[in-house]
């Protein structure tokens, strides 16, 4: 009797730890940049990213044309300055681009020349 006992003991220890130590990204969460307007010149993306909760492995989609828009991954200074810097050739351009969040700053642009500086740049930090 003992034993059995130990045995579901073991099992539900074996639970906990199973589910204690699962990916999060099977919590994580997609957000539409845009909303239903997408990603382009319609809106400021910084007042659509303030007040939204953002974690590592989060999802950002980008929905917009294609052949139209971009996005490309930078860092601050790219944000800043709206400047690509080498990483142009890694532009997501389907129209339907999914990126995967990282712990802290997130940084994108639309490298299309005039497009960043007209707003198509987001922010995100994720905790």
């Amino acid at each position: 009797m003992a034993m059995g006992r130990g045995s579901r003991n073991g099992a539900l220890l074996l639970s906990i730890l199973l589910i204690a130590c699962s990916p999060l990204n099977s919590l994580a969460a997609t957000h539409v940049v845009g909303d239903s307007q997408g990603w382009g010149f319609s809106m400021s993306y910084a007042k659509w990213a303030d007040g939204k909760s953002f974690a590592p492995g989060d999802t950002l989609l980008f929905n917009y044309q294609a052949g139209l828009h971009n996005v490309v991954s930078v860092n601050a200074a790219g944000y800043r300055s709206c400047k690509a810097s080498g990483s142009a050739s890694k532009a997501a351009t389907t129209g339907n681009d999914k990126v995967t969040l990282k712990k802290g700053a997130n940084y994108f642009i639309c490298s299309i020349p005039g497009h960043c500086e007209a707003g198509m740049k987001i922010q995100v930090i994720a905790n």
